[in-house]
């Protein structure tokens, strides 16, 4: 798997970081690739610590949810805490711990935003930007507006910034608190909803965020 990072010219300061985003966000293609159709999906998360941070990548078969091939990357935070930013700290971690996977992946499914970010850039699409793999978020926490989805599984309502639909709010589990689903790369919003709710067929959470967030916490 090719994951260069480039640290050169890696940004260090809040205004540079933005400069990032807007410079990328572009390149950003809000469309799944022509005949997609994952046999596996890899789940991205980040657990902090008081001394750094633990990047995970696990990914998952579609068709049993059984965990295929894990990676995990200790180290520093490289950028201060920012709202809007977690991708410049979370990334080189991230993209390292991808860089020991023996396989392509062939979905990246971040614990995070994509399009559903102030500057429509978020982790998702700054994963999928700089790896080409599709790539899409899953947020615990709303960044826009919305109306409640229906009660049953699979009910789904847009999540709204302004006047622009951003990604939709999702129930993966009847009565439960709904999901943030948001885009990436090379993805569009059906392609993501229907491969979230295939990797919850029994928690809230994609499992893809769960097997990932247990490694990230094993260290």
């Amino acid at each position: 798997m090719t994951t260069g990072w480039p640290t050169a010219g890696w940004p260090t300061t809040e205004a540079e970081a933005i400069t990032e985003q807007e410079r990328l966000r572009p390149r950003v293609d809000p469309h799944a690739p022509a005949g997609f159709a994952p046999c596996t999906a890899t789940g991205l998360d980040v657990h902090y610590t008081d001394s750094g941070l633990t990047a995970a990548a696990c990914t998952i078969d579609l068709s049993d949810l059984r965990v295929v091939e894990q990676a995990s990357c200790t180290g520093a935070e490289s950028f201060p805490y920012i709202p809007g930013l977690f991708a410049f700290r979370e990334l080189p971690l991230l993209l390292a711990a991808l860089a020991k996977l023996s396989h392509q992946p062939e979905v990246l499914v971040c614990d995070g935003q994509g399009l559903a970010h102030p500057r429509r850039f978020g982790l998702a699409c700054h994963a999928g930007v700089l790896t080409g793999v599709p790539a899409l978020g899953v947020g615990k926490n709303a960044l826009g507006a919305f109306e409640p989805p229906g009660p049953q599984r699979g009910d789904w309502t847009p999540l709204v910034d302004g006047d622009e639909v951003v990604g939709r709010a999702l129930r993966t589990r009847d009565q439960v608190k709904p999901v943030f689903v948001s885009i990436g790369h090379r993805m569009d919003l059906d392609t993501a909803t229907d491969l979230v709710l295939t990797l919850t067929p029994r928690y809230r959470l994609p499992e893809t965020t769960r097997q990932a967030d247990r490694l990230s916490r094993s260290g």
